[in-house]
């Protein structure tokens, strides 16, 4: 049932199903489960990898638009400013 449920996570890319599996790890009876568990964790650590990278990359494109905007705003006077 855990392998059934952590494979879906992996192919929703279910960053947090994906988390809460992996630390609710049952214990396995056989080499067999073993090796299909480590495989399936190999596979989540990609799946959290390609999460991180989209996340750092919307960050980055948020930051650009922000100092665009930021760049095209009108300026405000500085009420210090002695105009003559």
């Amino acid at each position: 049932m855990w392998h059934t449920k952590l494979q879906i996570a992996i192919i929703e890319k279910n960053a947090e199903a994906i988390d809460s599996l992996i630390s609710m790890m049952p214990t396995f009876a056989t080499q067999e489960e073993v090796e299909s568990a480590a495989s399936l964790i190999k596979e989540s650590l990609k799946v959290m990898q390609e999460l991180k990278s989209e996340v750092g990359e919307t960050l980055q494109k948020l930051r650009q638009h922000k100092d665009f905007l930021a760049s095209t705003q009108r300026q405000t006077p500085n009420t210090l400013d002695i105009t003559s």
